[in-house]
């Protein structure tokens, strides 16, 4: 019998062709660090639909989006995903170089994804609302 969690497709992610070019360079920048971050970020940007800067929808988390998701316990965040450089949790400001960072880039609305903490955790989010980069 096939375990659910494990037979569990991910979400189709749209990313924009500037934040996939910039993130591709930053995962070929940390491989030698730390070549499972940059597996996973790498991983995310190859089964993405690269979409043009001025056609990706709206709703699409890329850099500088302000987004709330919930957790698989209700728990509710508001987070802006950034850059290493910079990131400050206290401030809502998350690192696309975190795993929950690398697995909300590219998701909409409505969306869910599991994803694995650095202490081997499985939790679920689920995207709630995105609001565009302001620079967008």
């Amino acid at each position: 019998m096939t375990d659910i969690t494990t037979a569990r497709q991910k979400p189709e992610i749209s990313i924009s062709t500037s934040d996939h070019a910039r993130l591709s360079m930053l995962a070929d920048a940390i491989a030698e660090r730390d070549a499972a971050l940059a597996d996973d970020l790498a991983g995310e940007l190859e089964r993405a639909r690269v979409v043009a800067d001025d056609k990706i929808a709206q709703g699409v988390i890329r850099m500088g989006s302000r987004l709330r998701f919930k957790d698989e316990k209700g728990l509710e965040r508001t987070v802006s995903l950034v850059f290493p450089p910079e990131a400050d949790i206290a401030k809502g400001k998350m690192s696309i170089l975190t795993p929950v960072g690398t697995a909300l880039i590219g998701l909409s609305p409505g969306q869910s994804i599991l994803w694995t903490a650095r202490n081997g955790q499985r939790h679920e989010l689920t995207v709630l609302e995105v609001d565009a980069p302001e620079s967008a």
